[in-house]
């Protein structure tokens, strides 16, 4: 895997793979009105804990880091904690080991799959922060994580596709990446089913 300067469209492509399941996960999460208590809000803040724990090793991988700019500063994990003890006593019960394990082997184009669904929940974020602002929450109080870059929203997705693009891929490795995005969004889904309908 190599860098290609040729701009391929790649999170252009993964975006219209994964266009329909976003679309649903969206409704479901918004059907069970996560915001009208901070007691839905914490189910919706345990969905996001485990799937920031699920890919939070994947921060520290060096190859990662050299394909991705400022890989560390977009780890939001530490911010869902933080929001987690704001607004409840404590971290949701885990349901087994997390996707991915520190010190374990990864496979890199599945992980950048990950990533970008991790990624791309940001942009959403801002439309979620100010719901969260009429519970009384902010980016400095069980909102955190839902919290802008520094640089804006924008510029840090951009920054991210642009660098997710440029990598050369095999056509293995690019069926891999949107297998990756698929099983992301997959855990998602399924951490909702389990926190909003206790299934």
């Amino acid at each position: 895997m190599t860098l290609n300067m040729k701009i391929d469209g790649r999170s252009k492509r993964l975006k219209g793979r994964t266009v329909a399941t976003h679309d649903r996960l969206d409704m479901a999460i918004m059907a069970h009105d996560p915001f009208t208590s901070v007691e839905n809000y914490v189910k919706l803040l345990n969905v996001q804990y485990l799937f920031h724990r699920d890919i939070a090793a994947l921060y520290a991988v060096a190859e990662l880091d050299a394909l991705l700019p400022d890989l560390e500063g977009r780890r939001r994990l530490d911010a869902i904690v933080l929001d987690l003890r704001d607004v409840t006593v404590g971290l949701p019960e885990t349901d087994g080991a997390p996707h991915f394990t520190s010190g374990e082997a990864v496979d890199l184009p599945t992980a950048l799959g990950w990533l970008y669904v991790a990624e791309g929940s940001n942009l959403g974020a801002a439309f979620l922060l100010k719901f969260a602002v009429k519970l009384g929450l902010d980016a400095t109080k069980g909102a955190r994580h839902l919290a802008p870059a520094d640089e804006g929203r924008g510029l840090h997705w951009r920054t991210f596709t642009a660098a997710l693009d440029a990598i050369e891929l095999t056509p293995d490795e690019e069926a891999r990446v949107a297998a990756g995005a698929a099983a992301a969004f997959n855990r998602v889904h399924g951490l909702v089913r389990r926190f909003f309908d206790g299934v």
